[in-house]
């Protein structure tokens, strides 16, 4: 019941006041995007961190000019692999193996599978599914977000090659997908705050097939 407390208390933050979020709750906070399932375990994304005020102040204007981007403490972008290749998946079932310390012939296979499919798939076919991956992660950094009282603010109104631009992203393999400020929310000036959270009913929402 705590948690589901906790994301009845979260909404968009429409504004923040520029409070610094304590570094272990956003520790936790990313924690919890790292623990995210992903289709087989690939994590085909990262996460960048944004504390620095200039590069938030470059994102801003590409971003509608909302100011949360600027008002934040941590300013979240999740940024999903721009293809798939035969490297990056060999990187993670090799770093499988590592941790796990032995190979699993049926694991082995499933790896084969993927490198006979997902290399050969157009690279646009590719991001799409990578950034959905970084959704669930993004998610999940919501609820962790909301869990430890942090407002979280999920954002796709900005130009995602302005801010690969402005991060230096497609030279590192990456495209922007979501963004997601961290910080505390701005009472006086904020339209939403006050407003009642409005959500389908379960019964509109859910067909329970038995």
């Amino acid at each position: 019941m705590e948690l589901l407390d906790k994301l009845n208390w979260r909404y968009a933050a429409k504004a923040m006041n520029g409070e610094k979020v304590a570094q272990d709750k956003v520790n936790r906070i990313i924690e919890a995007a790292r623990l995210a399932p992903t289709s087989s375990g690939l994590q085909p994304f990262e996460i960048m961190v944004i504390t620095n005020q200039e590069v938030k102040e470059k994102i801003k204007p590409v971003a509608w000019n909302q100011s949360v981007i600027t008002d934040c403490s941590h300013l979240l972008v999740f940024a999903a692999w721009d293809t798939y290749t035969a490297e990056r998946i060999n990187k993670m079932f090799d770093l499988t193996n590592d941790i796990r310390g032995f190979k699993n012939e049926g694991w082995e296979n499933y790896r084969q599978l993927l490198l006979d499919s997902y290399p050969q798939r157009d690279a646009e076919t590719n991001f799409n599914h990578a950034a959905k991956q970084a959704y669930i992660a993004f998610s999940q950094a919501i609820a962790a977000a909301a869990f430890e009282g942090v407002d979280a603010t999920p954002l796709e109104g900005f130009d995602p090659e302005a801010v690969d631009e402005i991060l230096g992203l497609r030279e590192k393999g990456l495209r922007s997908a979501v963004l997601l400020p961290l910080g505390y929310r701005k009472e006086e000036e904020d339209w939403l705050v006050n407003l009642v959270k409005v959500r389908k009913s379960t019964e509109d929402l859910v067909t329970l097939i038995d």
